[in-house]
């Protein structure tokens, strides 16, 4: 039996054969340091990370590539956008939504005298706009909003808290990691400051890739977390203070970053608007079939035009834990049990401290292994039935 991988809000897989191809072509034909040395190789290692800064720029309508930083992942991006920016006295505003790679550094933010406000969302994990703004203080220095859960999928009402960022003067900072790729995103239109992407999911690059899109003039006001050799400048022993050179110190993964720019090219010549069509249908018939199922518990806004391809579940009296492992040994379906390193998610949906159990189909999943997953937690609940049954009798 074929592998059905239903685990892509966690690593997208497979990834299309071109950023395999083009991480090999770089391992086969380049394989030098990008910034690093004036020889040709390493000449065309710039190249290749320039060309996917600019891609990246291109698939998120940023007008200057240079302000697209990469970093290791969407963690390290955020932990710039929070360290280097907040400081004691300041305010900030998140939601009861987020991953641990935003409340984590809030938390040791406001040990250091910084002020967090977690606007509460529904239990369906949707916020309103008008809370974030009546939540603005005089010294409200930044908001950090995710742009859709890891635990419901829920796609948050960016481009509104954008607006109100801009109106109120206030930092606005987009955790992306679940929909870079799989969501159209404008940092114009929607009014982002700061954008915290990954590379290994939606984008279809590979781990270990992701990065940081900065507006204008708030290079002045974010400290470098990470400062060391950029290439760049060797000349004097103080940190570069342009960009992307500040934000980027030790040597770039610049074979990920080939893989990465492939990704997003296979983003754009699909269309992100076909991806997207097809991974909503994709979760409109998995929240169909799951809602059918006697004993199961959906989470979130159980809408596919108002979520992404994650849908969390729980079947009654079930450990999350073991119908992942039940759907793994007995039907090579593979998911994420647990609480998906989003306890504040968690807890608004009342999930707290079991958890859920997650599936997330891709762009290469098909409509054959959704029903097949389908049928498989049917088979899982009616067991448990059974056994509820034998219980009571």
């Amino acid at each position: 039996m074929d592998i059905i991988y239903f685990d892509n809000a966690a690593t997208s897989w497979p990834k299309p054969k071109e950023t395999l191809a083009a991480m090999n072509y770089y391992n086969d034909m380049i394989g030098g340091s990008p910034g690093r040395s004036g020889h040709r190789l390493s000449i065309e290692a710039g190249r290749v990370v320039l060309e996917t800064r600019e891609v990246i720029a291109e698939l998120f309508g940023v007008r200057d590539m240079l302000r697209i930083v990469f970093t290791k992942n969407a963690t390290e991006a955020l932990s710039i956008a929070i360290f280097g920016l907040l400081k004691p006295g300041d305010h900030a505003i998140t939601s009861g939504m987020e991953h641990n790679s935003v409340m984590r550094p809030l938390r040791a933010m406001e040990e250091q005298g910084v002020e967090v406000t977690v606007i509460p969302c529904s239990p369906a994990g949707e916020l309103d706009p008008a809370d974030v703004d009546r939540s603005v203080k005089a010294n409200t220095r930044a908001i950090y909003i995710t742009h859709a859960s890891n635990v419901t999928g829920t796609i948050m009402p960016v481009a509104e808290i954008g607006t109100i960022a801009r109106e109120q003067g206030v930092i606005f900072c987009v955790d992306a990691a679940q929909t870079a790729g799989a969501i159209p995103i404008d940092v114009e239109d929607m009014a982002i400051d700061l954008l915290a992407f990954t590379g290994h999911k939606s984008l279809f690059g590979p781990q270990g890739t992701g990065g940081l899109y900065v507006a204008g003039g708030l290079e002045k006001e974010i400290t470098p977390i990470m400062m060391g050799g950029t290439g760049s400048r060797s000349e004097f022993e103080k940190q570069p203070d342009f960009l992307p050179d500040m934000y980027e110190s030790g040597t770039l993964n610049a074979i990920g970053i080939a893989g990465l720019g492939a990704g997003v090219r296979f983003i754009i010549d699909e269309g992100i608007d076909t991806i997207r069509d097809k991974e909503e249908r994709l979760t409109g018939m998995l929240l169909e079939g799951l809602s059918a199922i006697s004993g199961v518990i959906i989470y979130g806004c159980r809408n596919s035009k108002k979520q992404t391809t994650v849908v969390s579940f729980n079947i009654k009296d079930q450990s999350p834990a073991d119908v992942a492992l039940m759907l793994d040994e007995e039907f090579n379906i593979m998911s994420r049990p647990g609480l998906q390193c989003a306890p504040a998610a968690h807890r608004t949906i009342g999930t707290l401290p079991v958890g859920t159990l997650r599936l997330s189909p891709g762009y290469f999943s098909t409509g054959d292994e959704v029903q097949n997953t389908i049928d498989a937690i049917t088979d899982i609940a009616q067991q448990q039935k059974g056994r509820r049954n034998e219980r009571r009798s």
